[in-house]
């Protein structure tokens, strides 16, 4: 394996690689110290090996960095590929964890020195230009992490129903066909979601979306499609689909008033971003009922949604590590864009990341 201090692309020399992951898509970025974008790709795919597998072998992510190293015009075999990495993914959840995913970095040898953040952190440091406030992650599951004005930070271990969570699209989507199911049988109250669930995959009736499930005909991660199904159903009046949806912004509430609460903020203007697949909607009502759900914890609360990829926020935490300047951040900033995050469809066609890659 070649290994050099570092790589030049147009006189710039990498500072950062930044990337944030999930069960979805992983961003990736390749930074100079000034601020200025070398490489950005986004890889559709898992950071996990599958539908909620933990391993050391990171492919996802090395998925993302291949990609990233195409878009820079970068040999990824010449490592380290930049002195610091910022690492935000989704699953760095208990030290367990942290330790399984910092292991698979350090094997890997893409940077000098690795900091490892649940994305959660990203998705704040994305959304505001303070160092502290809370970060709120809906997409495929859902997490949250506050940073008080001291450093101080609380967060949860977000590892499903056995640590108390509910909410983002895998839950929503699980409790979408619950109720259509109900509904077709005769169990539960009639609801659109009988008529919109099976629809959406294609079949007429609840109970064959449930059978193609079961039978194994189509995968059960298919159910993280149908929050949007259901803030369609909710915004044309279905009271089913509103208490799913006002759930899910209460659990918000529950998650972001707690950190705010146990971070002894509630006196404070705090920031809360919102982050994730989940607040892509225009259903005002959600969003009211968080603002006020929030304003009852902290009265000056600042709630917005979060437009920016994450992963500017995990560049911008690896530029905030080296001192870089406030002007080096807003270059960063009016850079890295969902439009520059082009998809890596080269990748996907030579089968990087899955099974292909080294261990």
């Amino acid at each position: 394996m070649k290994r050099t201090a570092g790589h030049r692309r147009q006189g710039k020399r990498p500072a950062v690689l930044a990337l944030d992951g999930g069960g979805s898509k992983v961003d990736a970025a390749l930074v100079a110290r000034d601020g200025s974008l070398i490489g950005a790709a986004r890889w559709p795919g898992s950071i996990y090996d599958g539908f909620g597998a933990r391993s050391e072998r990171l492919d996802g992510l090395a998925a993302a960095v291949a990609a990233v190293c195409r878009d820079a015009g970068i040999d990824p075999e010449r490592l380290p590929l930049a002195p610091i990495g910022v690492f935000a993914v989704a699953g760095a959840d208990l030290p367990a964890d942290e330790r399984r995913i910092l292991r698979g970095l350090l094997r890997r040898g893409w940077t000098t020195r690795s900091l490892l953040r649940n994305d959660t952190f990203a998705v704040l440091r994305a959304g505001t230009e303070r160092a502290w406030g809370v970060g709120v992650v809906c997409g495929f599951g859902t997490n949250c992490a506050g940073v008080a004005p001291d450093g101080r930070t609380f967060r949860f271990p977000a590892v499903g129903s056995i640590s108390g969570d509910w909410g983002g699209g895998v839950d929503i989507g699980r409790e979408a066909l619950w109720y259509a199911m109900r509904a077709q049988d005769g169990r539960g109250e009639r609801t659109l979601l009988a008529t919109l669930v099976p629809e959406h995959f294609g079949l007429r009736r609840p109970r064959q979306v449930m059978e193609a499930i079961h039978l194994r005909k189509m995968g059960e991660e298919r159910v993280v499609e149908l929050p949007p199904v259901v803030f369609r159903a909710a915004a044309e009046g279905d009271a089913v689909a509103r208490r799913i949806v006002d759930r899910q912004a209460d659990e918000v509430v529950a998650m972001a008033g707690t950190a705010i609460r146990r971070l002894g903020m509630s006196g404070l203007d705090v920031h809360v971003v919102l982050g994730g697949g989940i607040f892509r909607n225009r259903f005002g009502p959600f969003f009211q009922r968080i603002e006020e759900g929030l304003r009852a914890v902290a009265p000056d609360v600042r709630v917005m949604v979060l437009t920016a990829p994450p992963v500017v926020g995990a560049a911008l935490i690896g530029l905030d590590q080296i001192g870089s300047r406030a002007s080096a951040k807003a270059r960063l900033r009016a850079a890295l864009t969902h439009k520059r995050l082009r998809t890596d469809t080269q990748g996907r066609r030579e089968g990087i990341g899955h099974g292909q890659d080294r261990p």
